[in-house]
């Protein structure tokens, strides 16, 4: 599961603010991967750590998740994988995002960008 925390606004402020979990759209996890690979190759992990570093803690990766996401990715042929040795002599399975996989995010991320404009036009003020 990929879940953000979000301060609970029904609560007063405190010095230690409650944080709920939820639950993100079915896709956002998937674009996350490819765009941290996008950037540079990486194992399991280190991919969720970067995703959690990237976002300010504000979103958590969960094994549960992360694995089956990269095991669809890899049907997909949007990603690849090959087995190395880490920095700290482990042997780990290292992701790479392919070109089918980043013509996937482009259109992936110009849809969600579509989608994030009509929400805000809903959410904004009327102008009249």
């Amino acid at each position: 599961m990929l879940v953000y925390s979000m301060p609970d606004r029904d609560m007063p402020m405190t010095h230690s603010t409650k944080t709920e979990p939820r639950d993100l759209f079915r896709g956002a996890l998937e674009m996350m991967i490819l765009e941290s690979l996008r950037r540079q190759p990486m194992h399991g992990y280190s991919l969720v750590q970067h995703i959690k570093q990237r976002s300010n803690e504000l979103l958590q990766v969960e094994e549960g998740s992360l694995y089956p996401a990269l095991q669809r990715m890899l049907r997909g042929n949007l990603v690849k994988a090959a087995w190395e040795i880490s920095a700290s002599n482990r042997k780990v399975r290292t992701y790479r995002i392919t070109p089918a996989g980043v013509r996937h995010l482009e259109r992936e991320v110009s849809s969600f960008e579509q989608m994030l404009k009509g929400i805000n036009l809903v959410l904004a003020p009327n102008e009249s």
